[in-house]
């Protein structure tokens, strides 16, 4: 289900977060993009920050309700280098990126974005919830730099081969459930 925005003034900005699925199923890895139902340009599967949760439990429903994938089909990229335990708080995975860019269509409306890299070995179990885009489409990062200009944010491009070229052979791939939700 969609969440509104609630931030809604001059200058305010709304939390959302976003996933990254690369395929390593094919010949070479591909990434995740879907057709936005609204806005009709490629993106990656993510959503708003609803007022109970955190960035994390959030992209992990969204992954379910965008793209039908379930929880043990994926693994989470994360740096060598981390934190692996924290006392007195609750660790979340480390985020290959957290950006602030203007949402478009909105007058002076921002989106504070924190994006996660995930790995998937095949196709969803599931499907995207019946209010979802259906129009999921797998790219090669030859492919991701030959979609027109316009045709997707050029944050998400470049993004997405950040994901593919410096996360993917270098950040180590866990269980989804090494953190809490």
């Amino acid at each position: 289900m969609a969440m509104p925005h609630i931030h809604t003034d001059p200058g305010e900005h709304d939390t959302t977060a976003s996933a990254f699925i690369i395929r390593l199923d094919g010949p070479e890895p591909r990434i995740l993009l879907h057709v936005h139902k609204k806005l009709g340009i490629l993106l990656q599967p993510g959503g708003h920050v609803e007022l109970k949760e955190t960035p994390w439990q959030a992209i992990l429903h969204e992954i379910t309700e965008e793209t039908g994938f379930r929880h043990e089909q994926l693994k989470i990229l994360q740096p060598q280098l981390r934190l692996r335990q924290l006392s007195g708080a609750i660790l979340h995975p480390a985020a290959i990126y957290q950006i602030t860019h203007h949402f478009d269509g909105e007058l002076d409306h921002w989106h504070t974005d924190t994006g996660y890299a995930f790995l998937a070995d095949g196709d969803p179990i599931g499907k995207p919830d019946d209010n979802e885009s259906t129009d999921l489409r797998w790219y090669t990062e030859s492919e991701i730099e030959a979609i027109p200009v316009g045709g997707l944010p050029e944050n998400v491009r470049d993004i997405a081969r950040y994901a593919l070229s410096d996360c993917l052979p270098n950040w180590e791939p866990l269980p989804l459930d090494t953190y809490a939700a």
